[in-house]
């Protein structure tokens, strides 16, 4: 179900809530946070489907911030205006989802469109789909956020908007890029739990050019291993992107683990038959979910991209 609340208030639209779940019993009480995605006009709906399908694994209300970013929330055309949208049920997944589109004035205070929906004694997620401010954990809506979700791979310059994150981090900071990670660090761990238990004397990563992801790997094998690690940020081939492959020397031989083709890593290892193995690219759905799983502060993400992207970047990669 979808209602539609043009012109309206965050007053009127909390009582719409009310007299939605009294009439109908559509929304459900059992949320377990709050998930404020912040978002350019009419570019809502990608942001919305993911979050609806995480829904489904973590109850929410999603609250949907979209204005004028590009203009800094002042639109030329409408005045101060705020346009409102509830959808429940089937068109929100687990969730109930509230959609404002604010126009000119309307839009210069993102906290105070927010502060009347939010659930009362439950956490609150702040989502930057795209365009993020500088220092997220001092912005209007990251500092009333437990946890603050960028995508530097979304940002004009993915290098230095991975670059600002490092700069700007906060506990309770977190970056898709870092996300997408989970399964080839996963891969790379299961490795080299194997025998022959030989110690890693220098590392290769290699990816695109517009993957942030290929430095956060770089970051954390640095970090975690304490070796050696050249990076390669190539231009994109055959459409390929994200991370292409990593190889870690030992003293028997290398171990490579290659993504030539999407979703598809060949992985090689001395003495072992070469296997195929899955690893696509994860979509948003599956990096919120993964996000939403915990609500503290990620340790070792803060760690990577303070620590490991500094020592990275100090090394003279090749």
């Amino acid at each position: 179900m979808i209602v539609d609340l043009p012109d309206t208030t965050t007053s009127k639209i909390s009582k719409s809530l009310v007299k939605i779940r009294e009439e109908g019993g559509a929304v459900a009480l059992g949320r377990v946070l709050t998930l404020v995605i912040v978002t350019s006009l009419g570019e809502e709906e990608d942001a919305i489907e993911a979050a609806n399908d995480a829904s489904r694994e973590h109850p929410m209300r999603v609250i949907v911030v979209s204005t004028d970013q590009e203009n800094d929330g002042l639109s030329t055309g409408r005045g101060a205006r705020l346009d409102a949208q509830i959808r429940v049920g089937g068109d929100a997944g687990a969730s109930e989802v509230i959609v404002l589109r604010a126009y000119g004035a309307a839009a210069s205070d993102q906290e105070g469109l927010v502060t009347g929906l939010l659930l009362s004694d439950a956490p609150v997620v702040v989502w930057w789909p795209g365009a993020a401010p500088e220092d997220v954990s001092t912005s209007d809506l990251g500092r009333i956020a437990t946890r603050r979700i960028t995508d530097s791979s979304n940002q004009r310059n993915p290098y230095e908007a991975l670059l600002s994150r490092a700069r700007t981090y906060a506990p309770g900071d977190t970056d898709f890029a870092w996300t997408r990670l989970t399964l080839w660090r996963a891969q790379l761990a299961a490795v080299l739990d194997q025998p022959p238990y030989e110690p890693v004397t220098a590392i290769e990563v290699s990816g695109a050019s517009d993957s942030p992801s290929t430095l956060l790997l770089a970051a954390w094998l640095r970090h975690q291993l304490k070796v050696p690690v050249k990076y390669g940020l190539l231009a994109r081939a055959n459409g390929s992107s994200g991370i292409h492959g990593v190889t870690l020397t030992r003293e028997h031989g290398p171990i490579e683990l290659v993504r030539e083709v999407p979703n598809v890593a060949k992985l090689s290892q001395p003495n072992q038959p070469t296997h195929d193995l899955s690893l696509p690219r994860r979509n948003l759905r599956d990096c919120l979910a993964e996000e939403l799983r915990r609500l503290d502060p990620d340790d070792l993400y803060g760690e990577v991209i303070v620590q490991g992207l500094a020592e990275l970047l100090e090394s003279d990669p090749a």
